[in-house]
């Protein structure tokens, strides 16, 4: 399953070990972000670290622990995307557009997310945590 995740979900994963946690160190996804997610990121790692309650290094690695597991896509494999995107979402919300026009631009199983900035799409599947969790469960493979 290939999904494309929003930052927010990155960002809970940081902030508690929980389930989305797990979700992205399972090796048999394929996660991808713009990398505009990175910046994101970085922009909030001092209120992550407050609300995680762990130090600036300890976010770096458990970053990079994480991000292992997700495919960083360049803005200039999206760029071209851009304007449907806007058309779709960026009234709402122009952070949501790189994550939108990704989805638009390479084959995916649907956006990870949940913003409810989000649901009102219907070009694409939307997954909220709990969706997610739901299909994960009916799958013989998976240890949730």
């Amino acid at each position: 399953m290939t999904l494309i995740l929003d930052t927010s979900i990155i960002i809970s994963a940081l902030i508690r070990n929980s389930v989305v946690r797990k979700i992205l160190l399972f090796p048999t996804f394929n996660f991808l972000i713009p990398e505009f997610a990175l910046e994101e990121i970085r922009r909030h790692k001092s209120k992550i670290c407050k609300l995680s309650g762990i130090n600036e290094d300890e976010l770096d690695i458990l970053i990079s622990l994480i991000i292992q597991n997700i495919n960083i896509i360049s803005s200039n494999k999206i760029m071209p995307y851009y304007d449907k995107a806007i058309k779709i979402i960026g009234e709402i919300d122009m952070a949501d557009v790189p994550f939108v026009a990704l989805a638009l631009a390479v084959k995916n199983d649907g956006i990870w997310t949940n913003d409810r900035d989000f649901d009102h799409i219907k070009e694409i599947k939307i997954w909220k945590t709990s969706e997610l969790l739901k299909y994960l469960k009916e799958l013989p493979e998976m240890p949730m």
